[in-house]
């Protein structure tokens, strides 16, 4: 009766919602020639997609009762007014329509399924799809219009349909009541209406409240962990393992992309390093980002390819307990390599079940992982092997291979335990590097081919890691000690027949097309081009400690903590001339000693309920030593120090919230080869040495918010400034001279969990990064400093039998590619998306679709002088691009036991 007519008119109205989605494209028709409100006023009612949306809002509003009948109009032409101001100010939204098209769909299936929140939840949805809204009326507000009256007409007509569908929805309950009055006698109609109106209300209270109650229990879980009253800064958290099993990851580099703001993309071979962007920093492999597995840095320094080599392809993402991150410049132990930031990875110490997974999919993937523990003599053995192949859509194949190994014992008593982690990782690669774009224009290549078909390379790292640690009441105790060996022999050809051509290499080089466009003959490889050889071979050790005392000043609680870190590293390696990776001359080849030493301090004080500070003090001394070089005048050893102050300052929380002023002084270092270069090794020429530190100086202000229950938000308003952008240029063999720089931006990272089986995160970041200094004719823009990134998903578990997975959106905006700013790149837009099934608890299967909307954008684009067969000997300035893969799958199993 009454609750089956109003299923049956709900689910009519959700049948027509999709029935009249195709003609959604045809929603947004633009200006019909009128002024001012009446403009704004029609727009919505032209739109079926605004129109269904609103009437929507409306009928759920009646539906939840009470003071959400009118907190959700209004919240919505509320939010849906900033969302026309972003429009008319032309700010870029991705997927704007979508998320119109899809809103409709949401409002649909609240609607029939009688969905209720609590009243925050039901506002926190209804503002996020009023933005979308009204961003698309302020993008087509006709010129003529004026954006008061404009703004005032489109939110008239919204509050309008909010009405007519509360009044929809009050009229469905009138007339259930009628029809069941009809089959009553006549004398008893009026009576017999009344009282089924009231059963209809009560039934629908009944069912309110108990739900309520329901939702009342939600636990947050995962990144929402509240970091209220630990945090030290608002761009600071941890992402655990619930996170990470759900997330669709292409390669172990994304892992760091849990950190807010962060991309990580790839402009080669799979073996290679990662390209790494955060905060209008292009970290190339991961300078100026420190990564850490168990508090060993992954970066090193004076590497072959370039300063900060962060190869992350050791990682086992499975294994991963908690990713801790903390962006900025202001935490004392935290040195070299973090000025932007810094991201701890940690590793379970043991599974509760052995572990067996495998996945195939598209361009020849597979990978297989076996990994479990076992008790053994008090403590736990964990024990893991993985194995990855990868041909990747590239006309000439990866054939990436890699094979990876982890074995771990660790023991653990009341106040004290210790650890024992060895890891090996061996990888083999072809590459298809970055391309000219005219190579692709005039049909040279396609999109995925290759200029030099022999690039690639190979890769060893073998380490072994130690750690004890103790705490009572009173104090604790960390000790680690860590030592790396890794060797790689990279091969690369970004500028195809720049410097090695037919004037310059005559007989190696006869087999070249004469004119641009022409086919080359793979051969031509074995002889001729500019590929280089990277090779590096090096050990690395370390060691680090800290003492932390717990104590009180007074009533007040404090701890302090001193701290030493000590790390060396021995390093061989050099810049070669190859042809199809066969060398025939040396650029220049090194022996390297980089030593630091660098003991710090650090003071954590709770002064009251509503204000702490974090105060430190951090020492670091360097020397650089170049032993051996094939040019002797670039032999040489040089010291360097710095001392670098940090301060945080924590007030609150009031209402769940607290607010954070954090600052600091951090560095840059330099190449040992660059800082001891005298001679230019390509040209000959004197050069000026480099400084081997340079500093830089941080500040942020933030705050964090628990506030909304299921929802942590934090906001960071942030500034980097760099006394110069000087690096040493791998490629090359000697340093890049650039200038003083300044960095600033807003960061807005949020997570939510309205359920415990549904998980929302959406992280914006804007930047600005400029050159400090003026030079005429040149610009201040500086190339490749990446913009705009959003990313964005929705997590599932758990639901009806097993379900989970759900899709990921990653943005990063157009960027400028040289000084001047008058070249840049396009935006790349990503989707992809993860679906399993938990059969049991010990067996589950899951696909994984990458690029979902198959978008043809760019990984990665750089803009540089390159030279292709028959042009100038001068060579031609040309984007250069490895574009992102295209659509494909994986299809997996994981069984446990």
């Amino acid at each position: 009766m009454p609750c089956r007519n109003n299923i049956i008119h709900r689910r009519a109205l959700f049948l027509l919602a999709l029935w009249l989605a195709p003609t959604l494209v045809q929603a947004h028709t633009g200006s019909s020639g009128m002024n001012g409100w009446a403009d704004g006023f029609n727009h919505p009612l032209h739109g079926w997609d605004h129109l269904l949306a609103m009437l929507a809002v409306g009928i759920w509003a009646a539906q939840l009762r009470g003071r959400t009948i009118w907190q959700l109009p209004l919240a919505f032409v509320g939010v849906m007014s900033l969302g026309g101001l972003a429009g008319v100010m032309g700010l870029s939204v991705p997927g704007a329509e979508t998320m119109i098209l899809f809103s409709v769909l949401v409002f649909g299936v609240l609607i029939v399924r009688k969905i209720r929140f609590r009243a925050t939840v039901s506002l926190f949805i209804v503002g996020f799809f009023a933005f979308f809204h009204g961003y698309a009326h302020g993008q087509e507000m006709p010129a003529s219009a004026g954006l008061v009256s404009f703004a005032l007409g489109f939110m008239l007509a919204t509050l309008l349909l909010h009405g007519a569908g509360i009044l929809t929805a009050r009229l469905v309950i009138f007339m259930a009541a009628c029809f069941l009055g009809s089959s009553v006698h006549a004398r008893e109609k009026d009576n017999a209406a009344v009282e089924a109106n009231e059963a209809v209300i009560e039934a629908e209270s009944k069912t309110r409240k108990k739900e309520s109650v329901e939702l009342d229990e939600i636990v947050v879980t995962e990144r929402a962990d509240s970091q209220i009253g630990i945090a030290d800064s608002a761009s600071q958290g941890n992402v655990g393992q619930a996170q990470l099993q759900y997330r669709p990851i292409t390669r172990p580099a994304e892992v760091l992309e849990t950190v807010p703001g962060l991309i990580a993309t790839q402009h080669s071979g799979e073996g290679k390093a990662n390209q790494y962007f955060l905060r209008g920093f292009n970290l190339d492999h991961g300078t100026d980002f420190l990564t850490q597995i168990e508090g060993v840095p992954v970066n090193q320094l004076s590497h072959s390819h370039g300063q900060g080599w962060t190869d992350t392809n050791f990682l086992i993402p499975e294994l991963i307990e908690t990713l801790e991150y903390k962006k900025g410049n202001y935490y004392a132990e935290n040195g070299d390599f973090a000025s932007t930031g810094s991201a701890n990875i940690h590793y379970v110490r043991d599974l509760p079940r052995q572990l067996l997974k495998f996945t195939g999919g598209s361009f020849d993937y597979y990978r297989g992982l076996a990994a479990g523990s076992q008790k053994l003599g008090g403590g736990h053995l964990l024990y893991a092997g993985e194995t990855v192949h990868n041909n990747g859509p590239w006309g000439v194949g990866n054939d990436y291979l890699k094979f990876n190994g982890l074995l771990r014992y660790s023991r653990e008593a009341t106040d004290r335990g210790w650890s024992l982690t060895g890891m090996a990782t061996k990888a083999d690669w072809r590459s298809t590097d970055q391309i000219a774009r005219r190579a692709v224009d005039q049909g040279m290549i396609g999109r995925f081919g290759a200029i030099d078909p022999t690039d690639g390379g190979h890769s060893q790292r073998y380490s072994v890691t130690g750690e004890w640690h103790r705490r009572d009441d009173r104090s604790e105790t960390r000790l680690m000690a860590y030592g790396i060996y890794s060797t790689l022999n990279l091969f690369s050809n970004f500028t195809f027949f720049l410097d090695n051509n037919e004037v310059n290499n005559p007989q190696g080089c006869r087999g070249l097309p004469s004119s641009p466009g022409e086919k080359m003959d793979p051969a031509i490889f074995n002889t001729c081009g500019d590929q280089f050889g990277q090779p590096d071979d090096r050990w690395t050790t370390g060691f680090k400690g800290s003492h932390t005392w717990f104590h009180k000043w007074g009533a007040i609680d404090s701890e302090t903590t001193l701290g030493l870190q000590l790390r060396n590293d021995n390093i061989q390696n050099g810049l070669t001339k190859t042809h199809a990776q066969n060398q025939y001359a040396v650029t220049r080849q090194d022996t390297l000693w980089v030593t630091s030493l660098s003991p710090y301090a650090e003071n954590k004080t709770q002064w009251n309920r509503w204000l702490r500070t974090s105060t430190g003090v951090r020492f670091d001394g360097f020397r650089f030593d170049v032993s051996q070089s094939n040019i002797s005048q670039n032999t040489g050893e040089r010291y360097d120090g710095l001392v670098s102050p940090k301060l945080g300052v924590v007030l609150g929380p009031w209402m769940e919230t607290e607010f954070y002023l954090n600052g600091g002084l951090g560095y840059h270092s330099n190449d040992a080869r660059g800082i001891n270069t005298r001679i230019d090794p390509a040209s000959g020429t004197a050069v000026d040495r480099a400084s081997p530190l340079v500093r830089t100086y941080g500040a942020e202000i933030g705050l964090r918010s628990t506030w909304l229950k299921g929802l942590q938000s934090t906001l960071a308003l942030w500034w980097l400034d760099l006394d110069s952008e000087l690096v040493f240029v791998g490629d090359a063999g000697t340093t890049e001279a650039s200038r003083p720089s300044r960095r600033y931006g807003l960061e807005f990272a949020n997570y939510y969990s309205p359920a415990d089986w549904i998980t929302f995160d959406a992280d914006v970041s804007v930047s600005r990064a400029r050159f400090r200094d003026h030079e005429p004719g040149i610009g201040n823009h500086i190339p490749n400093s990446i913009e705009t990134v959003i990313a964005a998903g929705t997590t599932l578990h758990n639901i009806h039998g097993g379900f989970f997975g759900g899709p990921r959106l990653r943005y990063f905006g157009p960027r400028s590619l040289d000084e001047s700013g008058g070249r840049r790149s396009e935006a790349t837009l990503l989707v992809s998306a993860l679906l399993g099934y938990e059969v049991t608890q010990n067996l589950s299967f899951q696909a994984e679709v990458f690029n979902l909307l198959n978008r043809k954008d760019d990984g990665i684009t750089y803009f540089y002088p390159s030279r292709l067969p028959g042009e100038s000997l001068a060579g031609v300035d040309d984007f250069h691009f490895h574009p992102v893969e295209p659509i494909s799958f994986r299809l997996g199993f994981t069984a446990k036991f």
